[in-house]
């Protein structure tokens, strides 16, 4: 058991994420961002206060559905425009993440409760180039619109929204159990009619679980968290994004107490169609898997934990929303295992 809490920072390291292009849903974004869980993620931790500072990068491009989308939430496509897109567009995000976690020593339903609060900001660059083409609707019949070649251009640095997380944990042997609940409160700087944004425009609430196997003797880890997003209703756009179901999974070997290496990916697909008086696209419904590698490393920090991790992911079978790579660095300050404790010795005194 103290061996396993000695990688709890482990499992808070990988619980890190936040809004932003990694789309899907409404004009392809979503609350959560495959890849927020990986290795040891239900894992027990340590009591008291955990920090987390989380450099995120994310480069994705995707064509003319996802650009046709982009366009009408911006306003640059009429609503009597019956329109198609022979577009792409980009988008470069580099964010800042500070996480605050305090575990509680006090047991809640047998388990070990924690609970974070993430702040986020960073920079989001999006460009969008293609050619519009369509018919508008008047009261006179469907007529051509003229053909536009649109170069559009916008990018923002600022706060994001704030994420609180709840979570329970328990632990049995080399079988550890977590459930969590968190969301999205909509803080962040978000225009409906900017391109690039960091906040999410709405609120939502996420819920799941997941399981880790870890043996410390022979250093095999195995993790899977299962959750599913429900989506509040932009009321700036009244689009209102459907159900998501999110898939983490991290695999690892410890090469010693310090040094860990493996492979962590995610699936990403949403269940429910999107909806709202606001909704011009359709169902819209959008899907992503990715994998990559991963190596952390276990250090010493005064009488405090530390560990620095750093993994990739490689996108592929995206539907409706951009696809492309990801990248994590992320370093967390914890409260130190404490040493095992010792036996005294019995000393026999002979004549």
């Amino acid at each position: 058991m103290r061996l396993t809490k000695a990688f709890a920072a482990l499992a808070f390291a990988a619980v890190a994420s936040i809004p932003t292009q990694t789309l899907a849903d409404e004009s392809g974004i979503s609350f959560w961002i495959p890849g927020l869980y990986g290795s040891l993620a239900a894992t027990p931790q340590q009591p008291g206060w955990t920090a987390a500072a989380i450099y995120y990068h994310t480069s994705v491009s995707a064509g003319g559905d996802v650009a046709r989308a982009r366009e009408i939430q911006i306003g640059r496509i009429p609503a009597n425009l019956t329109a198609t897109l022979n577009a792409n567009v980009n988008a470069n995000v580099d964010l800042g993440l500070l996480n605050a976690t305090y575990v509680f020593a006090t047991p809640v339903l047998g388990g070990q409760a924690s609970a974070t609060l993430m702040g986020i900001y960073g920079a989001n660059t999006t460009s969008l180039n293609g050619l519009v083409t369509g018919t508008l609707s008047t009261p006179l019949g469907s007529i051509p619109f003229p053909p536009r070649f649109d170069s559009i251009s916008d990018s923002v640095t600022a706060f994001g929204d704030l994420i609180p997380q709840f979570s329970l944990r328990w632990n049995s042997g080399v079988n550890n159990y977590m459930t969590y609940i968190t969301g999205d409160i909509p803080v962040g700087a978000y225009q409906s009619t900017r391109l690039a944004n960091i906040g999410l425009g709405h609120g939502a609430i996420d819920a799941g679980g997941g399981y880790t196997y870890f043996n410390p003797q022979t250093g095999h880890e195995l993790s899977g968290v299962l959750g599913f997003t429900y989506n509040f209703k932009n009321t700036d756009t009244q689009y209102q994004s459907g159900v998501d179901m999110h898939f983490d999974w991290g695999a690892s070997q410890f090469l010693s107490k310090q040094v860990q290496v493996g492979l962590v990916g995610y699936v990403y697909q949403q269940l429910g169609c999107d909806s709202g008086s606001g909704d011009r696209v359709g169902c819209f419904r959008s899907r992503v898997a990715g994998i990559g590698p991963q190596i952390g490393f276990i250090f010493p920090i005064g009488d405090k934990q530390g560990y620095l991790n750093f993994k990739g992911y490689k996108e592929f079978a995206g539907e409706n929303r951009p696809e492309g790579w990801n990248a994590w660095v992320t370093f967390v300050i914890s409260p130190a295992a404490p040493p095992p404790a010792v036996t005294p010795t019995k000393h026999v005194i002979t004549k």
